[in-house]
């Protein structure tokens, strides 16, 4: 558990060259709370051998977001891995740019370049082009919506040929 938390926590501590995102103007915590499926997303370390894998938020009474995620297992399904973490909007000027801590006192970057109206879908990623989701409200997205956000991902600089897609067929509910 302790070399998950350590692996996840890389993610922010990314040491590569980060450009600017542009990111949705603005962000409905209340709307953005809850249960997402993980679609799709660029390979890393702390999701290695996993599917299933859901992220779970929930709003704390002092406003900042409580993060669960998870994931099955590859090589053993009875078996899931998990992190929780903390996010936050430092900026309400910048909604859409989150900072995530899985790790005190690592934070990394969370930001939303685009988000559904009906917060049914949403494609996140990081300045360092490292890292890259794309998020649904179901476990499947029907391929003229991932094209759109590949699109979008592109246009943005991110290689998405680099995305794998998350098998989110398992019997048993990882959320």
């Amino acid at each position: 558990m302790k070399l998950f938390l350590i692996l996840f926590s890389c993610f922010f501590i990314s040491c590569s060259s980060s450009k600017q995102l542009n990111t949705v103007k603005t962000v409905d915590l209340q709307k953005y709370e809850g249960t997402w499926y993980e679609i799709a997303r660029f390979p890393n370390t702390f999701e290695k051998g996993l599917t299933c894998v859901t992220a779970n938020y929930t709003i704390k009474e002092n406003g900042k977001i409580r993060v669960l995620n998870k994931g099955q297992k590859l090589s053993d399904t009875a078996k899931t891995k998990s992190a929780e973490g903390t996010a936050w909007v430092p900026d309400s000027n910048d909604p859409g740019k989150l900072k995530v801590s899985f790790f005190w006192p690592f934070a990394g970057d969370y930001q939303i370049m685009y988000l559904d109206k009906d917060y049914c879908y949403t494609l996140v990623g990081s300045p360092s082009l490292d890292y890259l989701w794309i998020l649904s409200r179901t476990k499947t997205l029907d391929k003229t919506t991932i094209e759109k956000l590949k699109s979008e991902a592109t246009k943005q600089g991110f290689k998405v040929e680099r995305l794998e897609f998350v098998d989110q067929s398992c019997q048993r509910i990882v959320n």
